[in-house]
């Protein structure tokens, strides 16, 4: 194998496909970077079983050469090393060779590295997914549904099914739902589908936050590809695996309160920007803030933990329906919600003081939040 190549497209690509790499995997081969290169392109491959991220650089794009091939074939080379060394190189073109034994020399103006690599035929193969199943969402919107969701998903092992995003589709709607059992962040959107195939699936959350990363903000449709234990999102050039999870989803719609008791229309930035300072001296781990509503739609917001002091905040919302309310939460979540909901206003809907309260936009009714609260009256 012997090809030229541009070094932005080669730093770009192994950047992407080491997102799946792990230096703690149990199959060796797995802490290296498959390179394959044909008359195409390079493509490159990572991959810790749970994930795999494949790129690939076209050998030209708009009439312009990105990668000269003289000589296909493949590689697979130590992902730490490999990253390492292709970032600090020093010219625009980078040659990669391999020679007898798997040798591989990386040579970039007077800089050149022998590595030493493995046989790709040892490579552990991608999962083969049929495209049958196939529907399309916007990039940007894909970002921003993973981003109003993935912060709710469990990080403890106990029940692993919960450490996922539940993705629901069905009739041309696609719902996100994560839980961690103390709150839930919930997304709908339309989507794109040939059929009105339904799905519901569970996706780790870890992989959706690396998938996240990779993606570009554009508007161009990523392809999703689901399968009975695999997903496949799939750009112009990336392919991005990830398992899914085993187990069923706890049914959560249960848990949306239909009526409410009090509800709080408020500006997004005041309420986010007291919880915060409140949460300075927030007691517990959990950083327990108060609110209570007062006469002519003022809010309080405090908290007080006796061994530190305590901060009390009065702001004043749009307005207040229903009966006087006190009640405590954790400031992380709160934060965590208010910041996921892109919306100048916000209305909370309690249903009383022990009882789980909902944030939603006011102009948005695609997103939900749900914060159980902290019991300290």
């Amino acid at each position: 194998m012997k090809f030229i190549i541009q070094k932005d497209y080669l730093v770009q690509s192994v950047q992407d496909v080491m997102k799946a790499v792990s230096s703690r995997t149990t199959i060796p081969i797995l802490t290296g970077i498959k390179i394959v290169a044909t008359t195409e392109g390079v493509t490159l491959t990572g991959s810790d079983s749970d994930i795999s991220i494949e790129s690939f650089i076209p050998a030209e794009e708009a009439g312009s050469e990105i990668v000269e091939i003289r000589q296909p074939g493949s590689i697979v080379l130590q992902a730490r090393f490999f990253s390492e060394i292709v970032k600090k190189l020093p010219k625009d073109t980078v040659e990669i060779e391999v020679q007898n034994h798997l040798s591989t020399v990386i040579r970039s103006g007077k800089a050149e590295f022998n590595l030493n690599g493995l046989d790709a035929e040892e490579y552990p193969h991608l999962p083969q997914v049929e495209e049958e199943n196939m529907f399309r969402i916007p990039t940007d919107l894909l970002k921003n549904m993973i981003r109003q969701t993935v912060f709710a998903v469990s990080v403890s092992e106990t029940r692993p099914i919960l450490t996922g995003v539940n993705w629901k589709v069905e009739s041309g709607q696609l719902h996100c739902t994560a839980t961690d059992s103390h709150r839930l962040a919930m997304r709908k959107a339309s989507i794109e589908m040939e059929n009105q195939d339904t799905y519901n699936v569970v996706i780790p959350g870890k992989s959706l936050n690396e998938l996240s990363k990779i993606l570009d903000d554009t508007n161009e449709l990523v392809d999703i590809v689901i399968t009975e234990n695999q997903v496949l999102f799939k750009t112009k050039h990336l392919l991005f695996f990830s398992r899914l999870l085993d187990g069923n989803y706890p049914d959560t719609s249960r848990l949306i309160p239909n009526e409410s008791k009090t509800d709080v229309v408020i500006t997004t930035k005041d309420l986010l920007q007291s919880i915060d300072r409140a949460s300075l001296l927030g007691e517990g781990k959990n950083n327990v803030v108060k609110l209570s509503t007062l006469p002519e739609g003022v809010i309080e917001v405090s908290s007080n933990t006796p061994e530190i002091g305590k901060v009390i905040e009065e702001i004043q919302s749009q307005s207040i329906e229903g009966e006087e309310l006190k009640i405590s939460f954790s400031a992380k979540y709160m934060i965590d919600a208010l910041k996921a909901l892109d919306s100048t206003e916000i209305k909370v809907s309690f249903t009383g003081a022990m009882r789980p309260f909902l944030l939603r936009s006011i102009d948005n009714d695609s997103v939900l939040h749900l914060i159980l609260p902290v019991r300290t009256f």
